[in-house]
């Protein structure tokens, strides 16, 4: 084909007798051209609308990159063996990110950021090995979804992406080549065809009809006709169909070559090959007529696609504005602006052909379009920020100054901005285009408009990474020429950091003409001073001219001073100061309260080695503070206590509490700590009697006294104490010597301090676990009655039970059924079930049908069960039953069993159960007619459990009978089934019965799943047989190294079989019973018995799951004696990782985490997130970065969002008593392009949390500073819905009103909803959030997630009521909520008073998908 191309000089087509095609019509459905991409580009092929000019004097074969851009087309046909496949079971998951990021910015906004696309390309490569489908994404990404980038530009990205994506090993095949084709068209890119053709013919990619077509269009681009018709011809060879997508582009192709003519007699010729003219091929000649400027046929145009029935969107028209402007007609763009309709969707697709305008340098035609925005015409406060867009991409592509002032002043006089100069500078700023922001700030001094220090951070941020002493130089130079001073923030974090000392700045500074006398500057003197010279510090503070300066802006330099510094004298000295001195305290009107937690805040900041390394100077420290009468409270002496007691250095608290105001001091003369329970009980009944003596109050510590007499059991001296202190008992006391007597079954006395503790105060309740155990204790000693009281009563006092109780209730039911009080039950059943203690469940009303069937009365526990369906709806144990009616052989109740499980449940319930009761009771023939009854058909969880059954019980017999007579079981999973054996092949190692399974599956044909195979080849192999069959390898077993795929050697002989240990050893790691499986490995092992590394590695697991770091580590010690290849999983690695971070070890994590990645082996995403997270908890900054690193260093994506590093980092910072850093790392993360919507919500938590009030005010000043300042508001919000979490609401109220902005994020506060929706009981925060911010969203969308909300409380009471109230505001009520709210009616009982929508939940939710995908979000299952 290429060969033809190169001599198609020499041939002569008709273009017109080539397009006679019979029967041929327009391809490709009507709604492809929808959507063609971002409004101004290029495109032309199937379903384009976007055909526009290119110069005329480009040659057809000109290629400027003719040897740089076509010689890496061919298709990488070498892999990298090397491959870590562990990085490759990450691809599926990155592609499904990548494109879920992509079509959801393309659905909002029509288009895509380069930074987003950027970021996808980076992380792609970063895994080393792409897939040809992410290839893919990133290549048609290149295009016209790029509108804020210019055509060269994107050309040169596509290139990029071409090249790196082949040279990593991407495979190419011929939707490439097409992708590629498509993006050269969209972006007008001159190439040549012919050695486009030639190097898809060397890389042996056959070129499809779609590469001809695409073709037809980069010839037409250029208007050449004769290129074009070569082609043709050769599809008319093939027998490819001409669709009208090669019509539109011979318009082009014949209006490019100067025949306009010849362009409209195309549409008479598409008639005549019956091809009808689409929309697509009108507005393809209206770019023609638009390129040439003829207006009066662009009009005949436009009315002769209207006669046909042809209408023209919004998106077709501004195709058309494009092309004028690009041609330089601009005269006629008023008459195409006024065709505009404002369709739904008008909005992005302006949005997105301004920033094209833009783009090509077509500013004012873009800025005449933004006016015409509709909602920019209302007075709605809502809609005055909506030219932000177009000024940030005027400032991007550096539109001259004068022309981006007239418009943020034309925007301003016409109310359509509210601060359109604030806003352009923030833009400058973000953009770090200096001169740009100079004049901006010059405008604003001018206009009255205040210009502050942080302004300038952006502008300081490159020099200060840079270490860019003129950079840093000159933008303070900017500051001093517009009056601006810079404040201590500015000096201490953006300036001074950068010289290699005070001096030097001090000097380098005056030297440019900056005024350095300041007293920010002597502030910032103190706060670097503070770090190493503390004589000077304090001979500047102690300076009665010293400016006011709150401690909390050198408190952290402080900290590192004392802690670098051995000079006591002066730490002494300046801690005086800081005590009695109001100027450094602004903040806080007490000033030794100030200093006080600066004392905490220094041993805080240490570690347990600092501390233990300096104990002489600490104690010297503390000695000599003493003698100048300075004190601390007792919380903090409490506190530093406590950290003194973690770093294991006790001496010093002496010194410490020498601090403590005498006052204060008393109060901690309290109990004694005693070794054991026998002394502390005698302490505190000492204790007792001195507060009698002295007549105080001795509640608490007569409580105290009860509860160690209950550890101790010691009813008889409980009750003695409480009959001596009678009026001094509270209710914990009482509650604590009803659950000792319970325990003891004393019931009368029980009873009798039931009631006392009533008379003192009725309104006191019991905690639901002591209720409980109350009912139980009186159930079971026959008082009934009793019993019953005290469940009415936790009805009347609202006692909520949750799961835990559920089950205690369930464990007392049956301890009672077991003392043989079958009616004693029932009457507990019904009243818990009445009074809605607990609803209705098999396993509750199971009690008296096992009281039954151990009393061998088995009509009774039919009885029983029967009577519990009528009145529960539940069917207990009915599976034990029919199987005790089979092995009884009494047909008539067999058959009346059966009759009702029919009519009740279904006769397809009642054939399995008979099936599965004749197969547990050896009845195969009978079981066998029961399985081939006609129209019986598979039900895989009914076969499940029963498989999971015999599993567990080890009856092969029963389920091979199973697996056998379901051979022709309609719908029945073959592969399911013969898995089931060989799981219980495996529990008991049989490799001879799994090897005739396998023959039994090949005689069947069955077509085993890989899980099948991995599952049968492990317990051959552990075996030591040969495997018949090519085992798949999962991920990990690729990634080991030779040397760990362990061909496990020759067992040496044991006197104990090796497989029955592993197989025990298993299962009691399966049930979490790690010290039993510990012990049995031990004794095993002393035995000599030989194992494969799977229990080794298994017991392992268990051991560090529970924390057992020590033993883990002796287990692994015992393999690799017996097993020198042994080598811990990925998981067992990972586990370790999350142990030592768990137990404040995050060095030793390191280290493991460090040796994982020497081997080759991928740690898990919780492993890196916990060891990060106990790094920040102990303010290690370089052990983060160093665990970024690492990770980076990886080559795969892990999906660990990065804010993982940067909100830990925030918080090592804050530990470390430095907010201010923190501060600056978020303020360089939500400045950034591609930061602003970062979540901080985990710092702003754990800030919360651990009450830390100086840092929580700093990052929240944060918050609304880049909220007010910069629009970013996703701190604010953040933090806005961590408090209301916290059920701080009026702290939340109160932020709302400052930063009122907050309301309007939508997104945010939609997502909050949804999570909230997930759990029962968080209804509540919900409420609260509706409370302050009524109409966020739509109410359908809101009451849809308040009944979600009520269906996981199963509160039917409220959900009608918001049904109700749904109904009276007119608002239809989705089917996934009426669903919810049928299902709570049928829990209950009730009938629902509408039909029940009859599709599944996920039916219905994703049917909210599909609306949420076009812009509503729901309320999804």
């Amino acid at each position: 084909m290429a060969a033809l191309l190169r001599s198609a000089r020499l041939l002569k087509f008709s273009p017109s007798a080539l397009l006679q095609v019979p029967r041929s019509r327009r391809s490709g459905p009507p709604l492809g051209r929808l959507f063609c991409g971002a409004v101004g580009s290029r495109t032309t092929g199937v379903c384009s609308r976007q055909v526009g000019p290119v110069s005329d004097s480009v040659s057809r074969c000109v290629w400027p990159y003719t040897a740089s851009c076509v010689r890496n087309y061919a298709v990488a046909t070498e892999q990298k063996d090397e491959a870590s496949v562990a990085v490759r079971s990450r691809q599926a998951q990155q592609f499904d990110w990548a494109l879920t990021k992509l079509d959801s910015s393309v659905r909002r906004t029509g288009r895509i950021t380069k930074t987003l696309l950027l970021r996808i390309f980076h992380d792609i490569c970063r895994t080393g090995y792409p897939s040809g489908n992410q290839a893919l994404l990133l290549l048609r990404s290149c295009g016209s979804l790029l509108p804020e980038v210019p055509m060269e530009e994107r050309n040169e990205l596509a290139h990029r992406v071409w090249d790196k994506m082949q040279e990593l090993g991407a495979q190419y095949d011929v939707s490439h080549y097409n992708a590629l084709l498509k993006v050269y068209l969209q972006n007008e890119f001159k190439f040549s065809p012919t050695d486009f053709l030639a190097k898809m013919e060397a890389a042996n990619i056959q070129p499809n009809r779609v590469t001809y077509q695409r073709l037809i269009a980069a010839y037409c681009q250029n208007g050449d006709i004769e290129g074009a018709s070569t082609i043709l011809g050769f599809m008319k060879s093939k027998d490819l169909p001409i669709t009208e997508a090669v019509f539109s582009s011979l318009v082009t192709g014949h209006a490019r070559a100067g025949d306009i003519e010849s362009a409209a007699n195309i549409l008479s010729v598409m008639r005549g090959a019956g091809v009808e003219p689409s929309p697509d091929t009108y507005v393809t000649l209206l770019n023609a007529y638009a390129e040439k400027g003829d207006l009066e046929n662009m009009k005949k145009t436009l009315e002769a696609a209207e006669s046909a029935d042809c209408s023209l969107m919004d998106r077709d028209i501004m195709q058309v504005i494009f092309t004028l402007a690009k041609a330089g007609q601009q005269q006629h763009i008023p008459e195409m602006v006024e065709r505009l309709r404002h369709e739904r969707g008008y909005i992005p697709d302006a949005m997105n052909l301004c920033l094209s305008l833009i783009t090509q340098g077509q500013e004012d035609v873009a800025f005449s379009l933004l006016k015409t925005f509709p909602t920019l015409q209302s007075d709605n406060s809502d809609s005055s920020n909506l030219g932000n867009f177009f000024l940030r991409h005027c400032v991007n592509m550096d539109t001259a100054l004068e022309k981006v002032v007239r418009y943020c002043k034309e925007l301003q006089e016409l109310h359509l901005h509210s601060a359109p100069i604030t806003f352009t500078l923030s833009c400058a700023l973000e953009a770090k285009k200096l001169g740009t922001s100079m004049e901006l700030m010059k405008l604003l001094k001018e206009q009255n408009l205040p210009v502050r220090p942080h302004y300038f951070w952006p502008l300081l941020t490159q020099p200060l990474k840079e270490n860019n002493t003129a950079g840093v130089v000159e933008v303070m130079r900017g500051m001093e020429k517009l009056g601006v001073s810079p404040d201590l923030d500015t000096l201490s974090t953006y300036v001074l950091p950068v010289f290699p000392s005070l001096e030097a700045a001090r000097q380098a500074l005056k030297d440019s003409g900056v005024s350095v006398d300041s007293e920010a500057f002597l502030c910032a003197e103190v706060r670097t001073s503070a770090a190493s010279d503390l004589a000077k510090v304090y001979a500047l503070i102690s300076d009665p001219s010293f400016p006011a300066l709150d401690l909390s802006f050198f408190r952290s330099s402080l900290i590192t001073g004392f802690k670098k510094s051995s000079d006591v004298d002066n730490m002494v000295k300046i801690t005086e100061l800081l005590y009695k001195d109001e100027r450094f305290s602004a903040g806080n009107s007490n000033p030794s309260e100030a200093t006080a937690y600066f004392l905490y805040n220094l041993f805080d900041s240490m570690s347990e080695v600092q501390v233990q390394a300096q104990e002489d100077k600490l104690r010297s420290f503390f000695n000599q503070l003493q003698t100048r009468n300075i004190t601390i409270s007792l919380n903090i002496y409490r506190g530093i206590k406590n950290l003194l007691e973690s770093y294991h250095c006790p001496e010093l608290i002496k010194d410490v509490i020498a601090l403590v105001d005498p006052k204060e001091r008393e109060s901690l003369s309290a109990v004694p700590r005693a070794a054991g329970v026998e002394n502390k009980v005698l302490a505190l009944e000492n204790k007792l009697a001195e507060l009698k003596a002295e007549n105080k109050p001795l509640s608490s510590v007569l409580k105290q006294a009860i509860l160690a007499l209950s550890a101790e059991e010691n009813l008889q001296r409980a009750l003695e104490l409480k009959q001596q202190h009678e009026e001094e008992m509270t209710a914990g006391a009482y509650a604590t010597l009803i659950n000792l007597c319970c325990r003891h079954n004393n019931v009368e006395e029980a009873l009798n301090l039931k009631r006392e503790m009533s008379r003192k105060d009725s309104s006191v309740a019991l905690d639901p676990s002591k209720y409980i155990i109350l009912v139980k204790t009186l159930s079971v000693n026959d008082k009934v009655e009793e019993a019953l009281d005290i469940l009415k009563e936790m009805k009347e006092k609202n006692v909520v039970l949750n799961d835990t109780h559920i089950t205690s209730v369930f464990h007392m039911l049956s301890a009672v059924a077991a003392k043989g009080g079958i009616s004693t039950v029932r009457r507990l059943q019904d009243t818990i079930f009445t009074l809605g203690l607990a609803k209705p469940s098999a396993n509750l009303c199971s009690p008296v049908v096992t009281a039954y069937l151990d009393s061998k009365d088995v009509a009774g526990a039919l009885e029983a069960a029967l009577e519990c369906q009528k009145l529960y709806n539940q069917l207990p144990r009915i599976h034990d039953i029919i199987v005790a009616l089979v092995e009884k052989g009494d047909t008539d109740l067999l058959q009346k069993a059966m009759d009702f499980v029919s009519q009740e449940r279904g006769e397809m319930t009642m054939l399995y159960d008979l099936f599965f009761a004749f197969l547990q009771t050896g009845r195969y023939r009978e079981a066998r007619k029961i399985v081939e009854t006609p129209g019986l058909r598979a039900k895989p969880g009914r076969l499940q459990w029963f498989g999971e059954k015999c599993i567990a019980s080890n009856q092969m017999e029963a389920l091979e009978q199973m697996v056998e007579m379901t051979t022709k079981l309609f719908e029945c999973d073959r592969d399911e089934m013969y898995s089931y054996m060989l799981r219980l092949c495996k529990e008991t190692n049989d490799w001879q019965k799994a090897e005739a399974i396998w023959t039994k599956m090949q005689e069947e044909n069955v077509i085993p799943r890989e899980r099948t195979l991995r599952l049968l080849a492990d317990i051959l192999k552990s075996n030591d047989q040969e495997v018949p069959f090519e085992v798949p390898e999962t991920w990990y077993e690729q990634a080991a190294p030779a040397s760990q795929q362990v061909r496990t050697p020759p067992a040496p002989p044991s006197a104990e079989r090796g497989a029955d240990v592993q197989a025990r050893l298993l299962a009691l790691c399966k049930k979490s019973k790690a010290k039993e499986a510990l012990g049995l490995l031990k004794e095993v092992d002393r035995k000599g018995v030989a194992l494969t590394p799977l229990p080794y590695d298994h017991v392992i697991r268990a051991l560090l799951a529970q924390g057992f770091i020590e033993d883990a580590m002796m287990v692994k010690e015992i393999a690799q004696s017996r097993l020198p290849s042994f080598k811990l999983s990925d998981i067992a690695s990972s586990l370790l990782i999350i142990s030592f971070s768990k137990k404040g070890q995050p060095k030793e994590a390191l280290e493991k985490l460090k040796s994982m990645l020497q081997m080759d082996h991928v740690p898990s995403n919780l492993a890196i997130t916990r060891l990060v997270q106990a790094l920040g908890n102990q303010g290690d900054v370089a052990g983060i970065q160093e665990v970024e690193s690492l990770v980076r260093s990886l080559g795969t994506n892990m999906n660990l969002s990065s804010m993982v590093f940067i909100n830990n980092t925030a918080l090592a910072h804050i530990t470390n008593g430095d907010v201010e850093s923190a501060v600056e790392l978020f303020d360089g993360i939500y400045t950034s392009p591609n930061g602003s919507n970062s979540s901080m919500s985990f710092v702003f938590r754990k800030v919360l949390e651990s009450g830390n009030d100086k840092a929580l005010d700093k990052l929240s000043a944060m918050a609304e500073r880049l909220a007010n300042h910069f629009a970013c508001y996703r701190p604010a919000s953040d933090l806005f819905l961590q408090l209301l979490d916290m059920d701080k609401v009026e702290d939340a109220k109160f932020m709302l009103a400052r930063c009122n902005a907050l309301a309007e994020q939508r997104e945010v506060l939609l997502s909050y909803v949804s999570q909230k929706a997930q759990s029962p009981g968080q209804i509540g925060k919900i409420r609260n959030l509706m409370s302050l911010i009524p109409d966020f969203a739509e109410k359908d969308i809101l009451y849809a997630y308040l009944m979600k909300c009520h269906a996981l409380d199963k509160d039917l009471p409220s959900a009608k009521a918001l049904y109700e109230q749904m109904q009276k505001e007119g608002l239809e009520v989705d089917e996934l909520s009426l669903k919810r709210l049928a299902g709570l009616y049928r829990e209950a009982g009730e009938t629902a008073p509408f039909s029940e929508p009859p599709e599944s939940f996920k039916f219905y939710a994703e049917k909210l998908r599909g609306k949420a995908s076009k812009g509503q979000p729901a309320a999804e299952e």
